[in-house]
């Protein structure tokens, strides 16, 4: 249908990991924040491999045992100071604000939702040039280690008169087939962030390796 404007696919983003190419700052912060309770440092490939949502739960397949509450706020804290230190050097993944341009030429809408914090999120995604390019941008508003299926069924909530139907999220995590599904919306996984192609594949939705094949398997999805 996207060929007669009746029903142009909207596009959701997911920002680290997916838009935003920050994989050695979030790397780093964990890294940092398991020094803050004695566990090694992990590789990237080891953090592909192993991370899932809700983050304590990530924290309990490299520990063992699920965090105490104390050792949450703790390492949750320390990674996130490290991280908005580390993301600085961090730039959009490739290709990625040249694909907003484009789809908003086109005529088709996007919007941004992401599990980072929405006081932090909105300034970053501005200093990057391209918020103009959605017609919403949601961050977390409530605590941190959460998942994302409330978060996306409030996004939806607010984006006016978009239907999940011919919607398609586009993210990095198993999380957004798992939020996407949760509202009726369809999930490309990008292979670029968070999880390892195995991993992504096993969400039972379309896996590709870069953020353009994502875009033009979204509008042929939604059709």
């Amino acid at each position: 249908m996207g060929t007669n404007g009746k029903h142009r696919t909207h596009l959701v983003w997911d920002w680290n990991g997916t838009l935003l190419d920050d994989n050695i700052a979030v790397v780093g912060a964990t890294n940092a924040a398991f020094a803050e309770i004695g566990l090694a440092p992990i590789t990237l490939e080891q953090y592909r491999e192993t991370y899932c949502v809700p983050i304590p739960r990530f924290y309990e397949r490299l520990m063992g045992r699920l965090p105490t509450e104390v050792e949450w706020e703790r390492m949750d804290g320390v990674f996130h100071r490290h991280y908005t230190e580390q993301r600085e050097a961090c730039g959009l993944t490739a290709g990625a604000a040249e694909l907003l341009a484009q789809w908003q030429l086109a005529g088709r809408s996007q919007s941004l939702l992401s599990m980072y914090g929405h006081e932090h999120l909105v300034p970053v995604v501005r200093g990057y040039g391209i918020e103009r390019h959605f017609v919403r941008v949601d961050g977390r508003t409530g605590p941190s280690g959460g998942s994302k299926a409330q978060h996306m069924e409030r996004h939806f909530a607010a984006l006016d008169g978009i239907s999940p139907e011919y919607t398609v999220v586009i993210g990095d995590a198993v999380d957004d087939a798992v939020a996407a599904a949760h509202v009726g919306a369809k999930a490309v996984l990008f292979t670029g962030g968070s999880h390892s192609r195995s991993s992504l594949e096993a969400a039972g939705v379309p896996v590709v390796d870069t953020l353009a094949e994502a875009a033009a398997l979204a509008q042929r999805l939604s059709e």
